[in-house]
């Protein structure tokens, strides 16, 4: 329980940094290069790879993720301090920690539904071409995944029955 507690815990920090990161490298001026090079390597900018986007969208969107970073939820730190103290606490509680958990991660979610909101936005801005694009990307890294998750299924399958024949 520790471990998901942990795990909870290091993926809201984390969740925290990559969506702020993201919000100040797509509001940057060169947030994107036109010639379709390989972006910032963030979760946020890897929606638009391989997309020529003109100026004025690239703005539109700029204006987009100002506006939303500054509407959107932030990370609440006293709730993660109060997890924290309650992971060093010399009593494990799991109760208090369960619900400390689901408390951060309803804030995160409220976190990710704005920044989908947000994505959804700056795609309506995009042309039928620039979407086709995006969408044959989007199946291309799905795929990637797909065969990750079945390598990763795999090794894990392995491990067990080479651990069962011992």
């Amino acid at each position: 329980m520790r471990n998901v507690t942990a795990a909870i815990v290091a993926s809201t920090l984390a969740f925290g940094a990559i969506a702020s990161q993201a919000a100040d490298s797509m509001t940057g001026v060169n947030w994107h290069q036109t010639d379709g090079a390989v972006q910032q390597g963030t979760a946020q900018s890897h929606m638009f790879d391989g997309i020529s986007l003109t100026e004025q969208q690239r703005q539109q969107m700029r204006d987009l993720m100002q506006r939303a970073r500054h509407d959107s939820p932030s990370v609440n730190v006293s709730e993660l301090e109060h997890m924290h103290r309650l992971i060093i606490a010399d009593k494990f509680d799991e109760t208090a920690i369960r619900a400390q958990a689901e408390k951060i991660a309803q804030e995160q979610v409220a976190r990710q539904v704005e920044m989908a909101r947000v994505r959804n936005q700056m795609y309506r801005l995009l042309t039928p071409e620039q979407q086709a694009v995006l969408k044959d990307r989007h199946q291309q890294r799905m795929n990637e995944l797909r065969e990750l998750a079945d390598v990763q299924r795999g090794s894990s399958l392995q491990l067990i029955s080479s651990s069962g024949n011992r």
